[in-house]
């Protein structure tokens, strides 16, 4: 069995400066942790997560959308991170790089879709729209 290689804390910070450098939304936007407790508590659950790889993909997806850990763009270090994460343990990844994942993203912070659909996403790209 492989070991899972885990983002880490330090990765992840570093993640939320990449996507604030090169994926700009706001003027204001700013690199900077507001909790690293809340960092290392979702790596923790990601860790302890029974499952495969997409199980524990959903769970640091969902943790670093919602827990909120950073003053700016914490759904585009989720994206980024859960990718990274994906990929560095030989796993399909397919959902694309477009805008619409920022609606999907939107649907993971208000907990619109259930552990199963964002599961599949990450692995297939496949997920309903977020409606409101």
């Amino acid at each position: 069995m492989n070991r899972i290689v885990y983002p880490s804390e330090e990765r992840i910070i570093e993640y939320n400066y990449l996507a604030l450098e090169f994926i700009k939304v706001k003027k204001a936007d700013q690199p900077k942790v507001l909790s690293h407790v809340r960092i290392m508590e979702v790596v923790k659950a990601c860790q302890d997560k029974e499952g495969d790889i997409y199980d524990k993909a959903v769970v640091l997806l969902k943790g670093l959308v919602q827990k909120h850990p950073f003053a700016s763009g914490n759904r585009r270090t989720a994206f980024i991170a859960v990718k990274d994460f994906v990929l560095s343990n030989n796993s399909k990844f397919d959902i694309k790089d477009d805008p619409s994942y920022a609606r999907v993203m939107q649907g993971v912070r208000e907990d619109y879709y259930s552990d199963e659909e964002l599961k599949e996403w990450i692995k297939n790209g496949k997920i309903r729209e977020f409606k409101r």
